[in-house]
């Protein structure tokens, strides 16, 4: 295989890119730069480096457009179920069974996840932290426990599967060419071993730490969290008391029997066909937004229809902001894919230069799943660092498709890499720092809590992907 010039450059921004990321600054320079250059040494016009950058930007955008959208409908819900104070009712009975710390600690393992799956960690933290967190406290569990058990569930285990919202593989897949519904369910196992792993072996090393009721340091805990989460509730009229109550029953339900549908579909599309692709966020989403449309009026009334705007934009607002960056750097790496770099470079067949640079060196590394598997989830912990986790998946996808093994299986093993590091559980520039100024405790010191559970984790669930795919 003859490399080109082209070929050359691009490896020398992938380099420089992964380089940026290792000292933690932002690669969305690099990648605009890299795309202009490698497209001018292609074509050997300096239009078509102009017309490539925009291409590249745009072909991103169309191809992740729909993850916007989930997020957009998703976060609009959980800020109408905020307005009515369905939120808070979702989970207030859950406090009643937090015993003694040590039940308290898997309970919002369960918890976290759960929602986190459905909203993500990020505005699910907040709440989590403000009704069951003291709780935990009271029952003897200590503000660093619960801090790691948020950060290894939500942060960790939730996002770095994605199941619901389909972010993370929905960017993995695309990356590497393959189906998002193969990688989602890869990755779905890969983040329950890493995560079952991690919890228990955090609680093994931890469990000395839980109080019993009455120890002065819970007192503590509790006053560094009130101070943390200060918050005024708004009140609620009768009227909407009633409505909050409702929703606060049918929102759970409504999203349980949507997670029941899709399993069920997928277990059975051998008679039936299943939610293929991008259908089962689609189906999440439209559900989301019937329920959003429902909560909005139930608060609003006559005002619905400003209300409903003003969700939907804040959610857009949000969502441009967590994924914004993510799309240059997604067309950078969708350039070095034959799939994509045709309607980049606008021309028919178009080369694919990362493919071809992994393929010239393979006489020069053992054929190896197992180096493969732990190349790329040390590829992926190192994209991580950048304190996103998103960024460096079109790289560790477009890397799986290149390497000797099951492209969809590496993909999902670079979804771990990242996220679990740059996700929230394993760096202290990420959103971790919210956990712990939620929870009152230090960031560092829940950075040192997690860093082996979360570590010897990824690497059962590496070893057990080399065997099982």
């Amino acid at each position: 295989m003859e490399l080109t010039l082209s070929h050359w450059v691009y490896g020398l921004f992938t380099l420089v890119i992964i380089l940026t990321m290792i000292f933690r600054k932002g690669v969305v320079l690099p990648t605009l730069v890299g795309t202009f250059v490698i497209a001018l040494c292609y074509k050997g016009s300096l239009l078509a480096g102009f017309t490539a950058i925009f291409q590249a930007n745009l072909v991103a955008a169309q191809e992740l457009f729909n993850i916007f959208l989930i997020i957009t409908f998703m976060l609009a819900l959980l800020h109408s179920l905020r307005d009515l104070g369905a939120d808070e009712k979702m989970i207030r009975p859950i406090q009643k069974t937090m015993v003694n710390g040590h039940v308290s600690y898997f309970i919002l393992a369960v918890v976290t996840y759960v929602i986190s799956l459905f909203f993500w960690p990020t505005p699910a933290v907040p709440l989590i932290c403000a009704l069951l967190v003291p709780a935990a406290i009271r029952s003897g569990l200590p503000a660093i426990m619960a801090a790691v058990i948020i950060a290894i569930a939500g942060q960790g285990m939730a996002l770095s599967s994605d199941y619901i919202v389909q972010v993370a593989p929905s960017l993995s897949a695309k990356a590497a060419g393959v189906d998002v519904d193969t990688v989602a369910d890869k990755a779905m196992i890969l983040s329950l071993i890493s995560g079952v792993v991690a919890i228990v072996l955090a609680y093994v090393l931890n469990r000395k730490l839980i109080r019993k009721q009455g120890d002065p340091f819970i007192q503590k805990d509790l006053e560094k969290l009130e101070t943390a989460t200060n918050k005024t509730n708004k009140p609620h009229t009768r009227y909407l008391h009633v409505w909050s109550s409702v929703f606060a029953i049918l929102v759970p339900l409504a999203l349980i029997g949507v997670v029941v549908y899709m399993m069920y579909t997928k277990l059975a599309s051998g008679r039936m066909g299943g939610l293929e692709g991008g259908d089962g966020a689609a189906f999440i989403g439209g559900v989301a937004v019937i329920l959003l449309v429902l909560t909005t009026v139930a608060f609003g009334k006559q005002h619905a229809l400003d209300y409903i705007s003003t969700h939907i934009t804040n959610g857009f607002v949000f969502a441009f902001k967590a994924m914004g960056p993510v799309i240059p750097i997604a067309g950078f790496f969708f350039l070095g894919s034959s799939d994509f770099s045709g309607r980049i470079l606008g021309v028919e067949s178009g080369p694919a230069f990362l493919f071809d640079l992994v393929q010239s060196t393979q006489s020069f590394l053992p054929q190896n799943d197992f180096l493969s598997a732990f190349s790329i989830l040390i590829i992926g912990i190192v994209t991580g660092l950048d304190g996103s986790g998103f960024s460096g998946l079109p790289l560790t996808g477009a890397l799986a498709s290149s390497l000797p093994m099951d492209t969809s299986t590496l993909a999902a093993i670079g979804q771990m890499g990242a996220i679990w590091t740059g996700g929230g559980a394993l760096i202290a520039w990420s959103s971790l720092i919210a956990i712990a100024g939620f929870c009152g405790v230090s960031v560092m010191e829940l950075v040192r809590k997690n860093f082996l559970p979360v570590m010897f984790g990824l690497f059962i669930s590496t070893l057990l992907a080399v065997f099982l795919w």
